[in-house]
C-alpha cells in the first residue's frame, strides 16, 4: 500500500491543475470545479487501492484521471441544465488597456456560453481536443469512445460554436 500512497501523492500534484481545469471547462464554475477535481481523485485512489501492480505500472495517468472526470461530471449533471461558464478568472494583462481587456473578457463570456451550451458530448470532446490539448487517441481513451466518433464530435462541436450550423443538433 505504501507503493500506491507515495502514487497517488505524486498524481496528484502532476495532474491536479489539468483535472481542475478539465472541471472547470466542463462545468463552467470554480467551485463545482473544485469539487469535481476533489471527487476525481477520491475515486482514483479507491481504483488504484485495488487494481494489481501491473496495471497500476501500464496505466497512462493522463487519459484515465480526464476520463474519471468526465464520468464525474456526468454524474453530477444529470438532470441539471448546463450553466455558464467563467472564463474571465482573475489573470489579467496588465499589458492591455481597460477597454481591450473589457472587450476581450466579453469575448470570452461569450464563447464560454456558447461552450457550456453545446450538448455535453460535444462539450466534452472539444474541451479535452482544444483547451487541454489532448490527442484524439488520449481523448478517445478518456471518453471511452472509439477515435473517429471523437474526431466527429470535436468537428460538430466546433461547427456549432463558430455558428456555422443552423440545424438543431440533438444530445
Amino acid at each position: 500500500m505504501e507503493g500506491v500512497e507515495r502514487l497517488f501523492e505524486r498524481m496528484v500534484r502532476e495532474h491536479q491543475h489539468r483535472v481542475f481545469a478539465v472541471g472547470f471547462a466542463l462545468t463552467g464554475n470554480r467551485h463545482d470545479a473544485e469539487e469535481v477535481a476533489q471527487d476525481t481523485f477520491l475515486r482514483a485512489y479507491r481504483a488504484l487501492a485495488t487494481y494489481p501492480p501491473e496495471r497500476i505500472r501500464d496505466l497512462k495517468q493522463r487519459p484515465w484521471l480526464h476520463r474519471i472526470a468526465v464520468n464525474v461530471v456526468r454524474n453530477r449533471a444529470r438532470g441539471a441544465k448546463p450553466r455558464t461558464a467563467e472564463l474571465n478568472g482573475s489573470e489579467s494583462d496588465n499589458a492591455l488597456g481597460p477597454e481591450s481587456r473589457a472587450l476581450q473578457r466579453a469575448e470570452m463570456d461569450e464563447l464560454a456560453c456558447r461552450l457550456a451550451g453545446l450538448p455535453p458530448r460535444y462539450r466534452e470532446a472539444v474541451v479535452l481536443r482544444h483547451v487541454h490539448e489532448m490527442s484524439y487517441e488520449e481523448v478517445a481513451e478518456a471518453l471511452d469512445q472509439p477515435v473517429g466518433t471523437v474526431k466527429s464530435n470535436v468537428h460538430r462541436g466546433l461547427k456549432l460554436l463558430r455558428g456555422g450550423d443552423h440545424d438543431r443538433v440533438d444530445d
